[in-house]
């Protein structure tokens, strides 16, 4: 075992020293201020490749931002509230369901949803009113793939209740 490991070792020092050719990617802190953002939902296109500051995505490895110049990245959405810093500095808050985002060399950022909404169109009662339904549901039901249907229910209503405190 400790074969391998001085074997790895020498093995990323050797990497680390090489220098980088015309063909490798540096990345950095991010330089400049903005970048590309696309986001859309099957019944709506909310930006389309413009430029945003920052963009805080929920995710099941946990929430993040990204700035120009992330690392590449993909990860699938959970249910919460994606948060875009426009580049004016204005913030814009979207409620999805679920969906993935991807984060590309350029920094161009993709977040594709199943169901999108700004949260200001959400309904705090009517939220509480399925969060209500879904734990009803959830006691009474008797089968697997009925109990996993109202975890789900009461997963997106929590979140959509949240989204509107």
């Amino acid at each position: 075992m400790a074969v391998i490991g001085r074997s790895v070792r020498s093995a990323l020092r050797l990497l680390a020293s090489r220098p980088l050719t015309k063909n490798a990617i540096s990345r950095g802190y991010a330089e400049g201020n903005e970048m590309a953002f696309t986001f859309a939902a099957p019944n709506q296109v909310f930006y389309n490749a413009a430029n945003v500051r920052q963009v805080d995505v929920p995710s099941f490895s946990g929430s993040f931002g990204i700035l120009p110049k992330h690392v590449p990245t993909l990860a699938v959405l959970k249910p919460g509230v994606v948060t875009v810093l426009e580049a004016d500095g204005s913030p814009k808050r979207f409620f999805v369901s679920s969906g993935s985002v991807t984060i590309n060399e350029d920094s161009s950022v993709q977040v594709l949803a199943e169901e999108a909404v700004p949260v200001e169109h959400l309904d705090a009662s009517a939220a509480r009113d399925a969060l209500s339904k879904a734990q009803s549901a959830l006691s009474s039901a008797s089968g697997e793939a009925a109990k996993a249907e109202a975890q789900i229910a009461i997963e997106v209503a929590e979140a959509v209740v949240k989204a509107c405190e």
